[in-house]
């Protein structure tokens, strides 16, 4: 149970963290509102995902 609410209270901080540096560090940032960037926003999470799972998939296989 320990390690539970651990676990949840770094997710929540690191949260928070990144909101933060959203909010105050994006004004550093001047990407232009294009189709294609938006584009890149929404699927690379879902990109990166992918390939970390094929990674550890293809690890898992070789062991």
């Amino acid at each position: 149970m320990e390690s539970q609410i651990r676990f949840l209270l770094k997710v929540f901080l690191l949260s928070a963290a990144i909101s933060v540096l959203i909010k105050y560090a994006g004004y550093f940032f001047c990407i232009p509102a294009t189709t294609m960037n938006a584009l890149i926003l929404v699927f690379l999470p879902t990109v990166l995902m992918a390939i970390a799972l094929l990674w550890r998939f293809q690890a898992q296989k070789q062991s």
